[in-house]
C-alpha cells in the first residue's frame, strides 16, 4: 500500500467526485494556507468532507475517510478574506493519517484505483433504470439544463454516470458521501438509483402539497370576494351588523363596571365590528361577550340578619351538628354588625352520611343567599377550575365563574363538595388553582383564564366538604377554617329518624301517619342491628324498605294500619345483620371491658388474659398492630416494676407464660388506649382478683403507671352506655372532653378519672378473690364472636 502526502481542505456540505469539476469558496485560514502549499507544488490537493458542518477547526475524527485528490484549475480572489476555487477531480483516495493541523491540514492518503466493469445485461438494465428515473426526475424539476440531461443520456460508464448524477442532484452531503465511498461502479449506480427513487417520492409529495395549498388559497380568495360582495349588499339593505354592535355597547355601559373591565369589553366589541361577516373569530368574540354579559355584575342579595330566624331554620332542617350551627350563627351575627365583612371559607370534615352537604344547603337558606354546588370529586384538570383560554375551540369559563352565573349573584354561597378527592396529572393540579379562590386576601381580583378580567370573590361564602384531611394539600387546608363532624350517636340517629328520615320515606311511598306506626324501640333495633355506619344513609334505606313492606301489606292483605315493633323487625328486614360485641356482664378474673373507636362509632373491646406455668413467654393474639403490641409490653413492664407492691410473685416473668388475647381476631386492631385495660387484666390474672363486669375503661399507660389521654371519647362512652356499662374509667386529662359528649350519656354513666393505674385498680376490682382464669373458660367466652367489618382503634 502506497501513501502520499497532500495538503488537505475540509469541505463543509460539499463533495467532489473524480473526473468532474467543481467551484467553491474558501475563507478559513487553514484552507487558504493549504491552497498556497498546493500551488507551490503540483497543484494537487486532497478534498474531503467534514462530518459536521459547524466544526470550525476540524481534526481527523471530524473528517470522512474517503475523499478525492483534485487538481486546482483556477483561483479567483473575490474579497479580502475569500477566494473562489475551481478544481477537477482526479482520483478517489482514502485518508490514512492527518499528521498536520497547523498552519494547514496535511495528511497521508492512499490513492484508489476504480475497478473495470464489463457491459453485461445487468449493467445495461441498471443504465436503463437510471435513464428512466432521471427522466421522471427531469419532469418534476423542469429547471434542469438540457446539457445536463444530454450528458446523462450519453454516458455509458456506470461509475462515471453515478458520480455525475450524485454531484448534480440536490442531495444531502451524507448521501453524496455514501456514493463517493462505494468503489464498485455497478453498486454505485444501484445506490444512485435508490436515491433517485427517494427523491421522486419526496418531489411527488411536494407537488401534491403545493397543489392543495393553491386550491385552498383559491377558495379563500373566492370566499373573501363573496363576503365583500355580501357586505356591500347588506350595507345597501341596512343590514350591516351595526345594530348588534350598538346593542353590545349599550349593555356594557348600563352595567356600570369598573374602568378596567369596561375598557376590555368595549375593546372586544370594536374587534367584533372589524371582523368580516361569518368569520370564525367573530363567533369566538360573540361567545366571549355573551358569557361576560351573563355574569351577575353588581347583583347581590341581602343577607338574613336575624340570628334567631337563622337558628330556627338550621334546627328545623338538621338535628345535632351544634358546632357547625354555632359557627354559622356567629358569622351571621358578625354580618349583622358589619355588613361589609369578607366572605368566609369553612371546611366541613367528617365521615360519609353525617350531613355535610345538606347542612351547607341549609346555611344558604338560613342566610338568604343564592346557592350553587360544585362537585370536585375526580377533577384532574386545572382548566376545570380556572377555565380555558378563549383562543381554544370549545373554550369555556371555569367552574367558579359558571357557578356565579348559575347562582345569579355576586355574593352566593358556593358549596365545593368532595374537595379531598381532587386529582392531578400532566394537565395541572386543580388544588393549586383553588389556592387563589379560597384566599380571602387575594380573591377580590380573581382572574379566570377565559374572562381575563378581574372578578371579585371576596363577598362569596365558600363551604367545602371532605371525608378526610389527609389528601388535602397543606397550603389549601391552611386557607380554610376546619369544622369536624363526628359520627352520630345512637340517640342522635333516633331523633333524626323520627324527625326527618321516616316522614320523608313515608311521603315518598305515599303512606299516611295513621297507616304506619314505628315505635322508638323498633328504630333503635334498626340502628343497632341493621346498620353499621357513621351517618344515616343506610338507616334511611332500611326505613324505605320498611315503608315498601308496609305498603305491600296494606294493598295485598287489606290491613288499615301497620305497626312496627322491635319484635316484628325480622318480618320486615330479615335476620339481624349485626350482633352486639361480645363482653362479660358478670365479674370475672382476667377479663376486662375496654373501649374502642371505629369509623362507624364506638365498640366494647374485651381483653382476655390467661396465666400458665411456663418459662416467661408473652403471647399476643387478636390481629394487633405494632402500637398495641408495644402497649401490652409497656403494661407488663409497669406491673413487673411494682410486683411487690401489687402482691405479685417477683419472678412471675420467669415462671409464668402470659397470653393476652383480643376477641374478633379477624378485625385489625391498633392504638395505645387499651393500655390500662391490658394492665388491669394481667394483674387480675396474676392475682386471681375479679374485675367488675359493669366497668369499662380506656387510657394509655406508661412504664411508670401514669394514665395518658386518648381520643374518640364521645363514641366510646356511647358504646359503654349501649352495652350496659355503669362506670367508665377515663384519663384525668380527658375530663375536659366530658363537656362535649352526649348529655344523655353524661347523666347515665358514672365517670371516674384516673391519673395513675392505682386509681384504675381501686375502681376496677371487686372484693372477692378467685383462682386464675383457665384457658377452657376464656375459650368458651370467645366461641360466639362475630366479625365487625371495621378496624378498631383503641
Amino acid at each position: 500500500m502506497m501513501t502520499e502526502n497532500y495538503p488537505v481542505i475540509a469541505l463543509r456540505g460539499v463533495t467532489v467526485f473524480p473526473k468532474l469539476s467543481l467551484s467553491f469558496d474558501v475563507e478559513r485560514g487553514i484552507s487558504l494556507f493549504a491552497l498556497d502549499c498546493a500551488m507551490e507544488g503540483s497543484h494537487d490537493i486532497f478534498l474531503v468532507t467534514q462530518r459536521e458542518i459547524g466544526v470550525a477547526e476540524p481534526e481527523e475524527k471530524d473528517l470522512y475517510t474517503m475523499g478525492t485528490v483534485c487538481h486546482i484549475m483556477e483561483i479567483l480572489k473575490t474579497s479580502d478574506t475569500t477566494v473562489r476555487v475551481r478544481v477537477e477531480g482526479r482520483q478517489r483516495a482514502r485518508l490514512h493519517r492527518l499528521w498536520q493541523t497547523m498552519p494547514f491540514l496535511q495528511a497521508n492518503v492512499e490513492l484508489l484505483e476504480e475497478p473495470t466493469v464489463r457491459h453485461t445485461d445487468r449493467v445495461e438494465a441498471l443504465l436503463r433504470q437510471t435513464y428512466a428515473l432521471f427522466g421522471e426526475y427531469h419532469d418534476l424539476v423542469p429547471n434542469l439544463s438540457d446539457e445536463l440531461v444530454a450528458t446523462v443520456l450519453d454516458s455509458r460508464e456506470p461509475g462515471e454516470l453515478a458520480d455525475f448524477i450524485a454531484q448534480n442532484l440536490a442531495l444531502r452531503h451524507q448521501h453524496r458521501q455514501s456514493v463517493l465511498e462505494e468503489l464498485h461502479p455497478s453498486k454505485r449506480l444501484q445506490l444512485v438509483n435508490e436515491l433517485l427513487v427517494h427523491e421522486l417520492d419526496v418531489l411527488t409529495l411536494e407537488v401534491e402539497m403545493e397543489q392543495k395549498v393553491r386550491d385552498r388559497v383559491g377558495r379563500v380568495q373566492r370566499d373573501m370576494v363573496l363576503r365583500e360582495q355580501m357586505k356591500v349588499l347588506q350595507h345597501e339593505l341596512g343590514e350591516d351588523g351595526m345594530e348588534e354592535i350598538e346593542e353590545y355597547t349599550t349593555k356594557i355601559r348600563q352595567l356600570h363596571l369598573t374602568q378596567e373591565v369596561e375598557k376590555k369589553l368595549l375593546k372586544e366589541v370594536d374587534r367584533l365590528a372589524k371582523q368580516p361577516f361569518g368569520s370564525a373569530e367573530a363567533s369566538v368574540i360573540r361567545n366571549y361577550l355573551d358569557v361576560c354579559l351573563e355574569m351577575p355584575w353588581n347583583e347581590v342579595t341581602c343577607d338574613q340578619a336575624d340570628v334567631d330566624k337563622a337558628a330556627a331554620i338550621l334546627d328545623h332542617d338538621h338535628y345535632g351538628l351544634e358546632k357547625v350551627k354555632e359557627r354559622i350563627l356567629e358569622f351571621i351575627a358578625v354580618r349583622q354588625i358589619n355588613p361589609d365583612a369578607k366572605g368566609k371559607i369553612l371546611c366541613l370534615v367528617g365521615p360519609p352520611g353525617v350531613g355535610k352537604t345538606s347542612i351547607a344547603l341549609s346555611v344558604a337558606k338560613a342566610m338568604n343567599r343564592k346557592l350553587a354546588r360544585l362537585s370536585l370529586g375526580g377533577i384532574r384538570d386545572e382548566a376545570d377550575i380556572r377555565g380555558h383560554r378563549k383562543t381554544y375551540i370549545g373554550a369555556m369559563p371555569g367552574r367558579i365563574i359558571d357557578a356565579l352565573i348559575r347562582a345569579g349573584s355576586m355574593n352566593p354561597l358556593l358549596v365545593l363538595d368532595e374537595i379531598d378527592k381532587l386529582g392531578s396529572d400532566m394537565r395541572g393540579d386543580p388544588a393549586a388553582a383553588l389556592l387563589e379562590v379560597l384566599d380571602s386576601e387575594q380573591n377580590s381580583t380573581y382572574r379566570d383564564h377565559y374572562l381575563e378580567i378581574p372578578v371579585d370573590l371576596s363577598r362569596v361564602m365558600f363551604i367545602t366538604t371532605a371525608n378526610t384531611l389527609d389528601t388535602i394539600p397543606r397550603p389549601l387546608l391552611d386557607r380554610m377554617e376546619v369544622i369536624e363532624l363526628g359520627s352520630y350517636t345512637d340517640e342522635e340517629k333516633l331523633e333524626i329518624a323520627k324527625r326527618h328520615l321516616l316522614p320523608k320515606q313515608m311521603q315518598e311511598h305515599g303512606l299516611k301517619k295513621a297507616q304506619l306506626r314505628v315505635n322508638d324501640s323498633a328504630i333503635r333495633g334498626i340502628i343497632t342491628g341493621y346498620t353499621r355506619e357513621s351517618g344515616v344513609r343506610v338507616l334511611e334505606r332500611q326505613l324505605g324498605k320498611v315503608c315498601r313492606k308496609a305498603a305491600m301489606r296494606l294493598i295485598s292483605e287489606g290491613v288499615k294500619r301497620v305497626s312496627l315493633t322491635e319484635k316484628t323487625l325480622e318480618n320486615y328486614l330479615g335476620p339481624c345483620r349485626y350482633e352486639p360485641s361480645l363482653h362479660m356482664k358478670q365479674d370475672e378474673v382476667g377479663i376486662v371491658n375496654g373501649l374502642a373507636w371505629t369509623q362507624v362509632g364506638g365498640e366494647i373491646l374485651e381483653v382476655e388474659v390467661n396465666v400458665m406455668e411456663g418459662s416467661g413467654k408473652l403471647e399476643l393474639t387478636g390481629n394487633l398492630g405494632t402500637v398495641m403490641q408495644e402497649s401490652a409490653k409497656a403494661a407488663l413492664s409497669c406491673l413487673r416494676s411494682r410486683a411487690e407492691e401489687l402482691g405479685i410473685e417477683k419472678d412471675f416473668y420467669k415462671t409464668k407464660d402470659i397470653h393476652i388475647h383480643f376477641p374478633e381476631g379477624a378485625v385489625p386492631k391498633d392504638g395505645p388506649s387499651a393500655g390500662i385495660a391490658i394492665t388491669t387484666a394481667v394483674l387480675s390474672a396474676l392475682t386471681g382478683r375479679k374485675v367488675r363486669g359493669d366497668v369499662a375503661m380506656t387510657g394509655e399507660v406508661t412504664l411508670r403507671g401514669r394514665v395518658l389521654a386518648i381520643g374518640g371519647l364521645k363514641e366510646k362512652t356511647m358504646a359503654a352506655l349501649r352495652y350496659g356499662m355503669t362506670t367508665v374509667i377515663i384519663p384525668k386529662t380527658n375530663e375536659k372532653d366530658l363537656e362535649e359528649i352526649d348529655q344523655t350519656v353524661r347523666h347515665a354513666l358514672h365517670f371516674v378519672t384516673a391519673e395513675t393505674v392505682d386509681d384504675v385498680f381501686a375502681v376496677a376490682f371487686s372484693e372477692k378473690k378467685e383462682p386464675t382464669a383457665t384457658v377452657e373458660h376464656l375459650t368458651a367466652l370467645a366461641a360466639n364472636t362475630k366479625e365487625v367489618p371495621n378496624t378498631l382503634c383503641v
